[in-house]
């Protein structure tokens, strides 16, 4: 997927998240198909070389703890996902000009069709096409700063906001309290699988946008 294109063809919608102050990546047990297949991972920022020995798993893992979670279709077609490893000049940038926020963040989630949580691509004799869904932006800086001011792990924390802004793509929001609640819920539920606390247990975190 050219998250590129992407972002150059569509107006997207950004979200943003509170920090997570979790403990290390845990093992966690494959679904029925292989999210492998559907996961691209682009390290655009070397600086995540540096402080990840493997970002590939690490978002491998935080993708498979959502699908572990919230459930799937046996045998389904792995939605195809882009998670890129990015800077703040990148976020920023794409924050600025799709959202008219000059000023980088930690996530950008990017919906391949707005409204919707993905566009199906048909297969062949009308068989089960592929879904993709979009995009998940991440800032190298923004996110390490982040972890280090309030002693998290940057394990962890990148893991949250993969996991955050996979959830968005699938159509989870809290603009609203009871959005904000279930999708906090949610998210509890898959970093615990991963072994990472609650992120919501801060109360200087709760409501951030």
């Amino acid at each position: 997927m050219a998250w590129t294109e992407l972002c150059r063809e569509k107006e997207s919608t950004e979200k943003t998240m509170p920090e997570d102050p979790g403990s290390s990546v845990l093992q966690v047990k494959t679904p029925d198909f292989e999210i492998a297949e559907g996961l691209a991972i682009s390290v655009s920022c070397p600086l995540w070389q540096s402080r990840l020995s493997d970002a590939g798993a690490l978002c491998l893992q935080a993708v498979t703890a959502v699908y572990q979670v919230i459930g799937h279709e046996d045998g389904a077609t792995p939605p195809e996902i882009s998670v890129v490893l990015a800077d703040n000049k990148t976020v920023h940038e794409l924050n600025r000009d799709y959202r008219g926020f000059d000023k980088p963040t930690n996530v950008l989630s990017f919906a391949l069709t707005d409204g919707e949580t993905g566009a199906q691509i048909p297969g062949a004799a009308g068989a089960p096409g592929i879904v993709m869904l979009g995009d998940v932006i991440l800032a190298f800086e923004t996110v390490e700063n982040e972890a280090r001011s309030q002693e998290k792990s940057f394990e962890s924390h990148a893991s949250h906001l993969v996991v955050h802004g996979v959830l968005h793509l699938l159509g989870y929001d809290h603009e609203e309290d009871d959005q904000a609640e279930e999708m906090e819920a949610l998210e509890k539920r898959i970093l615990a699988v991963l072994g990472i606390d609650d992120p919501y247990s801060l109360p200087d975190e709760r409501g951030v946008a």
